[in-house]
């Protein structure tokens, strides 16, 4: 009789800087095997999701604000898991921990801090399971970045070898170059810009499909102002989000067009940052990762053919997404997440020097025991 196979389950949650809603998985990591079990998403409560973006600038009573907000977070974050466990039919008792990112609300590494609204305690006693969280601040502490923080789990679930990389489209894009050492680094914004732009003018989430993009055309002028931005020419190490990509910067680079020129269709402005999203991201590709032959793409963006063919026409490598390898473009993060609970629990570091460009590599997380 073969004896049963022990298995590891953990949990992952992501709630990532398009403030869209939570994604979770159930997977079990037993031995070598990354093996999802369950998945399931939570759109954001309205209310929530307006006072994380409130958040992410100075405001009246901001610790308060943000204490309920974590709370508010930590419910959704349960919900989430509640579902998980129903979708495998295992009680709480089976996992052995969750790993809960949090929402970035302030990121300024260079000023040696990262803030991520989150509220592990309460999200233990909710569930019954013991949580890894926040994830950034020992590696910004070791003089790196804290981010991007999956390049390690994309080398373990993907594949570390020449000519492979793996692009994350979330509200920031990252690149992960699959090579020895790992790299990785933002590129800039990938979805951010478009859902603020789409929030404002269309009152919607995000831009289903890329829809509104299609209707307008690029606006020249606007693009090469928005190219102009200095980041985009630091080497990396470097990391970047809503503390710099936000509607002032992109308000900015609007009032500074020539006068005869700021009458800018809202649909081509909403063309215009789909455009920015995939020239910094080929243009990272071709300086920092040219022998780059196939890119597996995640995240959202994965899901948004406009930008997909757009990105598949500017980059001189062959485009798919992580599905062909057998893992779903919207579960990456989530399962990523998982995977580094997992790794705080063995000691075992994830956040890479030549990643985030700390002093050292660094065990990533903090465990909230039960």
């Amino acid at each position: 009789m073969v004896p049963a196979r022990e298995t590891e389950p953990y949990i992952g949650l992501m709630s990532g800087t398009s403030t869209d809603g939570v994604d979770g998985v159930l997977a079990d990591l037993a031995g070598d095997s990354i093996q999802v079990l369950a998945s399931a998403s939570l759109a954001l409560p309205d209310g929530l999701r307006h006072e994380l973006l409130a958040l992410n600038a100075p405001g009246p009573d901001e610790l308060a604000r943000a204490a309920r907000a974590a709370n508010a977070l930590a419910d959704c974050y349960t919900a989430v898991v509640h579902d998980l466990l129903s979708r495998a039919g295992m009680q709480a008792s089976g996992v052995r921990a969750i790993g809960a990112h949090g929402q970035t609300v302030r990121h300024a590494p260079e000023s040696g801090y990262t803030l991520q609204i989150n509220a592990p305690a309460r999200l233990v006693e909710r569930t019954g399971i013991a949580v890894v969280a926040d994830f950034r601040s020992r590696d910004v502490a070791a003089g790196g970045q804290g981010a991007p923080l999956v390049p390690a789990f994309h080398a373990a679930r993907f594949g570390c070898g020449a000519g492979r990389a793996i692009l994350n489209l979330g509200g920031i894009a990252n690149l992960t170059v699959l090579e020895e050492p790992v790299r990785g680094f933002d590129t800039g914004p990938a979805n951010m810009l478009m859902d603020a732009w789409i929030r404002r003018h269309r009152n919607r989430p995000y831009d289903h499909d890329g829809a509104w993009a299609a209707q307008g055309r690029c606006h020249d002028g606007l693009l090469a102002a928005l190219l102009a931005e200095p980041w985009f020419d630091q080497a990396p190490p470097k990391s970047t989000g809503r503390d710099l990509f936000s509607l002032d910067w992109l308000g900015g680079r609007l009032d500074a067009l020539p006068t005869d020129e700021r009458a800018v269709r809202p649909a081509d402005v909403q063309a215009t940052l789909l455009r920015l999203s995939v020239e910094t991201i080929a243009a990272a590709v071709r300086r920092h990762a040219p022998d780059t032959r196939e890119i597996l793409a995640c995240g959202g963006g994965a899901r948004n053919p406009v930008l997909m063919d757009a990105l598949a026409q500017a980059l001189p490598c062959r485009l798919t997404t992580t599905d062909a390898c057998g893992v779903p473009a919207q579960d990456v993060e989530a399962l990523a997440f998982a995977w580094m609970a997992q790794a705080h629990l063995r000691g075992r570091p994830v956040c890479l020097p030549a990643v985030t460009g700390a002093r050292h590599a660094t065990i990533a997380g903090c465990l909230y025991p039960l």
